[in-house]
């Protein structure tokens, strides 16, 4: 845990810096940006079995996971600046810049909806809050991934 903390606070502090300060090439922005999406997806999935009914519900554990799922829903949207084109972002991205900027969002403001879900402890909550989240990941996935 202590290993993904560190990693987790370098990677924060680096969206701090400029955008051109970060990637060297865009190919390093794509493989940041995937890296980053692919432990984002794995938290994400890793409450699936209790939001199907499949696991207990242990209102704590869920909560500990939204909370980290809070701090990786914020790495990869540096990584696709101007001239980080490339990997599976479709040019989309960078020609209609507003419409991502509010897909990033309506993603930003479910995981906000589910951390308060999680911090109520209602079950039925959480789940409807799951799906919110689930279904932004897919619209920006429709509109903007190849």
């Amino acid at each position: 845990m202590k290993k993904l903390t560190a990693v987790l606070a370098l990677a924060c502090t680096s969206l701090a810096l400029p955008a051109a300060a970060q990637f060297a090439k865009p190919e390093d922005a794509v493989k940041y940006r995937q890296a980053a999406f692919t432990v984002l997806a794995s938290n994400f999935s890793r409450m699936q079995p209790v939001i199907r009914g499949q696991a207990p519900y242990d209102a704590a554990q869920i909560k500990a996971n939204v909370d980290i799922l809070k701090t990786l829903a914020t790495l990869p949207w540096g990584a696709f600046g101007p001239g980080m084109e490339g990997g599976n972002a479709k040019p989309e991205i960078w020609s209609d810049a507003a419409g991502f900027k509010q897909k990033e969002q309506a993603f930003q403001d479910g995981v906000a909806n589910l951390s308060a879900a999680a911090d109520s402890g209602d079950l039925a909550k959480v789940r409807a809050a799951f799906g919110a989240v689930g279904a932004s990941c897919k619209a920006c996935h429709d509109a903007y991934r190849k």
